[in-house]
């Protein structure tokens, strides 16, 4: 009975030792199949890397991008206060002119000077704002005596010029980026000269109408010296006109220009309307 229990019973531990045998086997050679994760180190994502450099790209472009603006901002004073900017100045705090042209006669003079004689003309101006200013002009004509004036004379031929100074404030009159204007008006001073050649006129005698005007009657009568051939007298008055500019440069303009100068002393006046054409800058 012993026996058979053993024999029945040996038969079936043989089949599950084996089996056990199996088993052990398989999982063994699974372990080896697939390692522990655990141990094992996880490598990143192969994207991760790029994901970091771009990101390090943007970081530094973005401090390229404030540097620039930061260095932008030192440059430009108007961007860190937008409120206040830079107004460009519309005139020169200076300007000068030079010009020439001829007189026409006025009043008495033209009974005695011919129209058409020669001027020269500088002045300089300082601008107070785009259109105000104030002008400081000299000017030389010249005043050639007519033939009925060199018969009264006695004379053969004959110099006379006027020497002026004038003082005016200016209005500047811009109309568009190429033309402009002014109007000047103000007072004057002159100087008025001359000599004739020779004359037969007699000391002591009466003067007439040119002699007066010549500046060289005393009491009514040429001078006993004789010193009638000579006029030298200094006159105080006014000058008023205007002018049209046109810009050829940026910086310089030519100009057209007329006037109207009366002078007087002791009951003697010179008027002159001269016109003019020149270059302001």
């Amino acid at each position: 009975m012993i026996r058979k229990f053993a024999t029945v019973l040996g038969f079936r531990v043989v089949p599950a030792l084996i089996l056990a045998t199996i088993l052990a086997g398989a999982t063994a050679v699974h372990a080896q199949q697939t390692p522990d994760q655990s141990s094992t180190p996880q490598q990143p994502p192969a994207q991760a890397q790029p994901d970091s450099q771009q990101s390090g790209a943007q970081q530094s472009g973005t401090q390229q991008s404030s540097a620039q603006q930061s260095s932008t901002q030192e440059a430009t004073p108007e961007e860190t206060q937008p409120g206040r900017k830079i107004k460009v100045k519309e005139y020169k705090n200076w300007t000068f002119n030079v010009g020439g042209g001829a007189s026409l006669t006025n009043g008495n003079t033209k009974n005695f000077v011919r129209g058409g004689g020669g001027l020269a003309a500088a002045g300089v101006a300082r601008n107070y704002g785009k259109y105000l200013g104030v002008r400081l002009d000299f000017q030389w004509d010249n005043l050639p005596l007519r033939n009925t004036a060199l018969a009264l004379a006695q004379a053969p031929s004959a110099t006379s010029h006027v020497y002026s100074l004038m003082l005016d404030p200016i209005i500047n009159l811009p109309v568009t980026k190429t033309w402009g204007g002014y109007i000047l008006a103000g007072p004057a001073y002159f100087h008025r000269s001359g000599s004739l050649d020779s004359s037969t006129a007699i000391p002591g005698s009466a003067c007439n109408n040119f002699f007066e005007w010549w500046g060289s009657c005393f009491a009514g009568s040429l001078p006993l010296s004789g010193k009638f051939l000579h006029s030298s007298q200094n006159e105080f008055g006014y000058d008023f006109g205007g002018g049209v500019t046109r810009k050829i440069r940026p910086n310089i303009e030519i100009y057209g220009e007329f006037r109207y100068l009366h002078g007087k002393r002791g009951g003697i006046t010179t008027d002159l309307r001269p016109i003019s054409v020149g270059v302001r800058w």
